[in-house]
């Protein structure tokens, strides 16, 4: 702020450093404080239910570590139980822990799955992000149409059947 030339006495900006830097620590960042990690509990898969279970739309913000401007998008998250299952909300918690760092989409795609596949003890796991990057619309080349996907296969996902069978449920319009 000193260099762009603001007044930090106006009552208005007086305290705006501050406020910055507790947006960015508590909030914006919030993934870089290992106490931050969401506690998981695993439920026995009862049912037996054997075919994969999707966690699709997530609702992701994260900031690219580069421009340290924000990204956003949607986490879409398949497993199969390896005789344990996740409360759904925590795969969401999961996305949102690790998307609360200053990030890049793949690393953040590759944390999410080997967090998954850690908690549930399986490798059949999948993760497909897809976001809009501002460092790309809002500054330097301004394209605002444009959309970054990454994706991550492992397990059973690496069959081209099952990997057809999660990207047609994630991209079905399919609501409840």
């Amino acid at each position: 702020m000193h260099v762009l030339g603001m007044d930090l006495s106006d009552d208005s900006l007086k305290g705006t450093p501050h406020r910055v830097a507790k947006m960015y620590v508590k909030e914006v960042f919030s993934g870089l404080n290992p106490s931050g990690k969401p506690t998981t509990k695993l439920f026995d898969n009862k049912y037996n239910y054997d075919q994969m279970l999707v966690e699709k739309d997530i609702t992701f913000y994260s900031h690219c570590e580069h421009h340290f401007v924000p990204i956003f998008g949607k986490a879409h998250v398949a497993y199969f139980s390896s005789g344990k299952v996740i409360g759904l909300s925590k795969i969401n918690r999961i996305v949102q822990y690790f998307s609360k760092r200053p990030q890049v989409q793949e690393r953040l795609t590759v944390q999410i799955a080997e967090e998954l596949k850690k908690l549930l003890k399986t490798e059949d796991v999948a993760v497909v992000m897809d976001a809009k990057h501002m460092c790309v619309s809002s500054r330097g080349v301004g394209d605002t149409n444009s959309q970054t996907g990454t994706a991550h296969f492992s397990g059973k996902f690496n069959d081209q059947a099952v990997r057809s069978e999660f990207l047609n449920y994630v991209n079905s319009n399919a609501s409840s």
